[in-house]
């Protein structure tokens, strides 16, 4: 397994900086759901003994990208939130490490199935979920045989180490929920994919442009290799940028890694005076952005 650390903070803090050390598991899901969060929980332990405060996982993480196929079996794997197996597993090792977790998993409310992103606080309560708003529909890509359009709106979660929002996937293509997600005081946008095929073609320009757009650093993380249910090859190169788009760290296009950076959450404001989007919005302009 390799560990991409290529943006680590080694010297000492400046004054009044506030430095989140992040982390991107990302791996392939080639294995039964058991030992694929079986091999999740190791990977999250030794993101945290690497110094890592917040740590996401991939979209789905607790079993294969099954949207590959419409198969009736699959949902199976969705379970409840915050009752479930995965999530309950989850809460008691960010308690245990002392981490942020964002879960990423296949939610099953009541009969109503989700794609959705759990946010657990470092002393391991549950602190909310976000619903995957935009559902794709493409070869290879059945995500409207599983999922509802999320219902959630665009939350961003307070935690110990920071104001957290994401944005799942096929979310990425739409710039008005990243928008949302930084007027409602995001610090880190986390979003989890899984995605291959021509999307490269876009992956290192569309979540670094929403970076610029609304001043907050991204952490965006993909699969990487084949799975055995489905023809999809996925491109890894998970990666964290910040409010001006730079790439401080990016993980590799072949095999299961951990990324990690630290992310100086202080800067934030001068990014935001530097490049004031928030002054020089002009909503009452945009009316007819919202027009079916």
């Amino acid at each position: 397994m390799a560990v991409s650390n290529t943006h680590l903070v080694n010297s000492p803090h400046a004054i009044g900086s506030r430095i989140v050390r992040c982390a991107l598991i990302q791996t392939g899901g080639m294995m039964s759901p058991t030992d694929i969060i079986q091999r999740q929980v190791e990977l999250v332990k030794e993101a945290a003994k690497k110094g890592a405060q917040v740590i996401c996982l991939q979209e789905l993480a607790t079993g294969p990208y099954f949207c590959q196929v419409e198969q009736r079996e699959w949902f199976s794997l969705a379970e409840p939130v915050p009752s479930g197996n995965s999530t309950q597993l989850m809460m008691s090792l960010a308690k245990e490490l002392g981490v942020v977790i964002v879960l990423p998993l296949y939610e099953n409310d009541r009969g109503d199935f989700y794609n959705t992103a759990v946010v657990i606080d470092a002393d391991g309560t549950y602190v909310g979920k976000y619903r995957k708003v935009h559902i794709p529909q493409a070869d290879n890509f059945y995500e409207k045989y599983y999922f509802k359009p999320g219902n959630t709106g665009y939350p961003v979660f307070q935690t110990k180490f920071g104001r957290i929002g994401v944005y799942i996937c096929y979310d990425r293509r739409f710039p008005e929920g990243a928008r949302a997600l930084g007027i409602n005081g995001a610090e880190i946008v986390f979003i989890p994919s899984a995605t291959s095929g021509t999307s490269i073609r876009t992956w290192h320009v569309e979540q670094r442009a929403h970076a610029i757009a609304n001043r907050y650093f991204v952490g965006t993380l993909n699969r990487v290799g084949k799975e055995d249910i489905g023809p999809n090859e996925f491109y890894g190169q998970s990666y964290f940028c910040d409010p001006d788009g730079v790439v401080l760290a990016q993980g590799s296009a072949e095999s299961e890694d951990i990324v990690l950076a630290d992310l100086d959450f202080s800067t934030l404001q001068d990014a935001r005076l530097n490049l004031n989007v928030w002054r020089d919005r002009r909503p009452e302009t945009y009316e007819s952005l919202i027009q079916p």
